[in-house]
């Protein structure tokens, strides 16, 4: 199978992912403080979800990533889902996604001066199923065989969506890392995008080096793109030097809004506008990061001051 990312990367530069979907969720009304987080909407109302993925690829995304982050058979069915209406929620996250890009290229003035966009399955981490914060520790106490065996299930049922790659995100140590490669390695025809939780520019939230996780992921030809994600912005800068010294592979980041959370007041405090995030992207993007996007508190507003600026900075080494 062809590399999906590389057409972006050759035809304009660069490849814009989506905003955070939970966010754009919660700011359409959407109450979402549930275990399940965006996935409960794959429950409630799954064309509010179609719209949502519709209107990031509007906004300018090339790549938009499905509502499975956090979802799982046993989670579906822990909230009384039976296992059958469980397996079907999971492929109707992917599903959803390929609906809203077929969709959107249908239309012949959505193609003007831009490429058909992915589809990814989002795989998030073990922690990400516990939903009590563990993506951003990764201390599980679990084998990489137990991982392998967590994450095995639900990463064939995605991987066979019809989604055009697997996105594994906030992955916070090096064990879920060797445990996903394995079950890519055993997908043979599929790609896919590894993108960390990290502590700080070098440092996996567990401990390990940032670098001996790409490592093995330098030596796969399935894996397209590498990088970090939920990561404030301040971080990007080092995480983008840490991964391009550890590896060829595209750079990925896509940083949270740069707002800080409250835990006592519950809220969230900073600016997020789509002006300084977009500057700040374009400061990336001349780094060496290719694959770019936004993650916690970022929507399509941030996609779209985004694309407009790496367009502009993709313009000039033309």
């Amino acid at each position: 199978m062809p590399n999906p990312v590389s057409p972006f990367l050759q035809n304009q530069g660069f490849l814009i992912l989506d905003g955070g979907l939970a966010t754009e969720l919660e700011a359409r009304g959407k109450n979402i403080s549930d275990p399940l987080w965006s996935a409960k909407v794959l429950v409630e109302d799954p064309d509010f979800l179609r719209t949502v993925h519709y209107d990031y690829l509007v906004s300018g995304a090339d790549c938009i990533v499905s509502a499975s982050y956090q979802a799982t058979v046993e989670g579906f069915v822990r909230r009384g889902l039976s296992e059958w209406e469980a397996t079907s929620a999971m492929r109707l996250s992917v599903k959803l996604a390929v609906e809203a890009r077929d969709l959107f290229w249908e239309k012949q003035e959505n193609r003007k001066g831009r490429l058909r966009p992915l589809v990814a399955s989002s795989v998030g981490p073990y922690g990400a199923y516990l939903a009590d914060g563990s993506e951003y520790d990764g201390r599980y106490g679990l084998s990489r065989a137990d991982l392998v065996a967590f994450h095995r299930d639900r990463w064939f049922l995605l991987a066979d969506c019809g989604a055009d790659l697997l996105a594994c995100e906030t992955i916070p140590s090096l064990s879920e890392t060797h445990a996903l490669l394995d079950l890519l390695r055993e997908t043979p025809d599929k790609h896919a995008l590894f993108s960390f939780s990290c502590r700080d520019a070098e440092t996996l939230h567990d401990g390990n080096r940032l670098a001996d996780a790409l490592t093995p992921l330098s030596r796969s030809e399935q894996v397209v793109a590498v990088g970090a994600n939920c990561v404030p912005p301040s971080l990007v800068a080092g995480l983008i030097r840490t991964i391009s010294g550890a590896t060829s592979k595209p750079v990925m980041v896509y940083p949270n809004s740069g707002e800080s959370w409250n835990a006592e007041s519950k809220t969230w405090y900073g600016t997020a506008d789509p002006v300084d995030f977009a500057a700040a992207s374009s400061e990336w993007y001349r780094s060496g990061a290719t694959v770019i996007g936004g993650c916690c508190r970022t929507g399509p507003e941030h996609v779209r001051a985004m694309r407009s600026t790496l367009e502009e900075e993709s313009a000039k080494t033309d």
